[in-house]
């Protein structure tokens, strides 16, 4: 498989056609200039601005509290550093799930104040229609399935999701209904690798993957969980490729020191 290194800019059309051929698309969560920055330069395909802000830049214990303002903030921060990934924005709880018009608006002031690419939305046949409406005004929309943490309160945690076969049915049925409403990628997430191959195998767009399992078409981590910066929480989905975490605390305890002991600034860092 080639790495994609050649590529000038990666596109939704580029994304929907490596499914045909096999080729994997890797996509990890940035929140800011300074990491999309390295992760443009890192070669990366999909930057998703995630409403996980709220967790892992705010501190909430769940997605639902951070606003639509303060996705565009951190949309447009990442935008601003990335050259050649495509970049995708989550619409936050509650500023597309009441009226057509709500979605609208909230959907356009996204695209026009924060310049990302695509959006992503939660839920299967509920916003359907409204999936459509926002693809046939110009705009890109991502589908998430599975375990959808807007939804948190209603499940009642972040299980494991469609384990029963009433749940697994409707999960394919919301697939092809997005599929067929316009929807360029779904994102499945914590499902049966078992399920989320049967969905990506019916559908002609890409899926993406997070503790679904390694038939999806891509995978998806928070950067924080990948990169080790976020101890607390490590499910079974994560693999961690550094331990930042390690890294930045022995960081800051040999920069304390040397300045309590006299030894920061030295000569050569003084004017």
């Amino acid at each position: 498989m080639s790495s994609h290194k050649e590529i000038k800019k990666i596109t939704v059309p580029l994304i929907q056609s490596w499914k045909a051929k096999g080729e994997k698309i890797a996509m990890l969560t940035a929140y800011d200039y300074t990491f999309a920055q390295i992760f443009d330069q890192a070669n990366l395909d999909v930057i998703l601005v995630g409403d996980s802000a709220a967790n892992v830049m705010a501190g909430y214990e769940t997605t639902l509290p951070i606003s639509l303002d303060e996705m565009i903030y951190h949309a447009a921060s990442v935008k601003r550093a990335v050259k050649r990934a495509l970049v995708v924005a989550d619409l936050p709880f509650g500023s597309y799930q009441g009226s057509k018009d709500a979605a609208f608006e909230s959907a356009v002031k996204m695209m026009k104040q924060s310049g990302v690419e695509a959006l992503k939305l939660e839920g299967g046949i509920e916003i359907a229609e409204k999936v459509k409406m926002l693809v046939a005004a110009g705009i890109p929309i991502m589908g998430h399935l599975g375990l959808t943490p807007q939804s948190v309160n209603q499940f009642g945690g972040y299980g494991l999701r469609a384990k029963e076969t009433a749940e697994a049915d409707k999960l394919k049925s919301d697939a092809l209904t997005l599929e067929k409403a316009g929807a360029f990628a779904i994102v499945l997430e914590k499902v049966p690798a078992s399920l989320a191959e049967e969905v990506s195998k019916s559908l002609s767009i890409p899926t993406i993957g997070i503790g679904a399992g390694n038939d999806c078409d891509g995978q998806v981590l928070v950067m924080q969980d990948m990169l080790g910066l976020n101890t607390a929480f490590l499910p079974k989905f994560v693999r961690k490729y550094s331990n930042l975490s390690e890294q930045v605390t022995t960081a800051v305890q040999s920069y304390s020191q040397d300045v309590k002991d006299g030894n920061f600034p030295n000569n050569e860092e003084s004017y």
